[in-house]
């Protein structure tokens, strides 16, 4: 097994630490486009780098519910614990090799979660509205960021069962992340996420927008994504973060 898929899967591994806060995402949306690593490169801080799969740079786009999100030893609170979220991301390592993801911005529908995100963990949270239900056999997603004008809208259904992707592929690559990197008082930490690998499946999209990663100033020009894939969920322990290797 390549060395980078052998990173990504000591990088699942449950810390040997005390999570700090429990949660489960459900109803995901993947949707990814390859992009120039330049472009990339030019939206890290110091310390990251693209992390590419086999030449392919990509940028993603991923929606879905928060739910029952709480400090470990607490029970969910109605107006803290549901929320919608969507968030772009690239995919990067920091010096010493560690794979992760880097947030151009979550969009969040419950405001104080976004402050909250903002004080404890120093990621770009901003205040959206935001739709996730049902619609007949499809899911819809719809975002609009404050300040904003136009809205994105997305519709989708699982193409194939839902299982997990395969080490070594491009979406193993993709989807088994459980590093984020963010910046707090000027210095580069680490966060870490542990769950059960994702149950995936392909997408067949009927509606699907750029518009999130044009509010973050990296247009698209109309492309379609590249890749489409969803997931029924998994339940998450979300842990502190630790100095990164910058």
């Amino acid at each position: 097994m390549d060395p980078a898929t052998l990173r990504l899967l000591a990088a699942s591994r449950r810390p040997d630490r005390r999570a700090v806060l429990r949660q489960r995402w459900d109803q995901l949306l993947f949707l990814h486009w390859r992009v120039e690593a330049a472009a990339v490169a030019r939206l890290l801080p110091p310390g990251l780098t693209v992390d590419s799969f086999k030449g392919e740079t990509h940028l993603g786009i991923v929606g879905f519910q928060m739910n029952e999100v709480r400090p470990v030893g607490l029970p969910a609170l109605p107006w803290l614990s549901y929320f919608n979220e969507l968030n772009v991301r690239v995919y990067v390592r920091d010096a010493a090799g560690e794979p992760g993801v880097w947030f151009l911005s979550l969009d969040c529908d419950r405001g104080p979660a976004v402050h909250l995100a903002r004080a404890c963990f120093g990621l770009p949270y901003r205040h959206a509205q935001l739709t996730h239900r049902p619609f007949g056999e499809r899911w819809t997603l719809d975002c609009l960021r404050a300040g904003h004008a136009h809205s994105a809208r997305y519709a989708w259904k699982p193409l194939t069962p839902a299982t997990p992707a395969t080490p070594g592929t491009r979406l193993f690559h993709l989807a088994e992340r459980y590093n984020f990197f963010t910046l707090q008082g000027g210095r580069l930490m680490r966060g870490q996420v542990h769950h059960a690998p994702y149950a995936l499946s392909l997408a067949q999209l009927t509606t699907w927008s750029e518009q999130p990663v044009e509010w973050d100033g990296f247009p698209l020009a109309g492309r379609a994504p590249d890749h489409a894939h969803c997931s029924p969920g998994v339940a998450v322990e979300a842990f502190g973060l630790v100095p990164a290797h910058a």
